[in-house]
């Protein structure tokens, strides 16, 4: 009888250090996705002004500015994380497009206010990338967790579920298309 007494006791206390461990992860799966979601709402902040800079010296490359706009909104507008992702990425893709046609406006290149927006944007991209890359890493250990035993036994019954990948799919790894008139 005081054997099942112990034996209950170690189950209890590692029921809940595993409970525990999993709801750190958890945790920072959702304070990585937070810290991701700042740098995004930073990107969303500067695009309009960057667009607004760009569009007094390169009116005919509406376009491009009218693709980072939408972008950017349909971004603000999705909650699902692939899709979101998927956006982002096109987003980011259709800046660099912005700032390699930017290239052919000397004027603008000079503009001081376009070069702190670019620096800006630059650093933005940083630190989403190493946001993201911080996220997958989260999201990898509380997967890993979640379906390995013994932490699947509680992981189920106690509503703990796997986290997805910041990630773009597959028929979206291919570079976007941006039109330049």
């Amino acid at each position: 009888m005081p054997e099942l007494a112990v034996l209950l006791i170690v189950l209890a206390i590692a029921t809940g250090w595993m409970y525990n461990r999993l709801v750190r992860d958890r945790n920072t799966v959702q304070a990585a996705w937070s810290d991701i979601d700042v740098q995004l709402k930073r990107r969303h902040e500067l695009v309009p002004r960057l667009v607004e800079c760009v569009r007094a010296y390169a009116d005919f490359e509406r376009a491009t500015l009218i693709a980072v706009t939408e972008l950017r909104q349909r971004s603000m507008e999705t909650p699902q994380l692939p899709r979101k992702a998927a956006i982002e990425d096109t987003m980011e893709a259709a800046l660099h497009q912005l700032f390699l046609r930017a290239e052919d406006y000397p004027d603008l290149k000079a503009d001081g206010n376009f070069s702190q927006l670019q620096a800006s944007l630059s650093d933005t991209e940083n630190r989403i990338q190493y946001a993201r890359r911080y996220y997958n890493g989260a999201v990898r250990i509380l997967n890993t967790r979640v379906q390995s035993f013994p932490y699947l036994l509680i992981a189920d019954p106690l509503g703990f579920q796997r986290a997805e990948f910041f990630a773009i799919e597959d028929d979206e790894r291919r570079a976007p298309q941006v039109q330049l008139d």
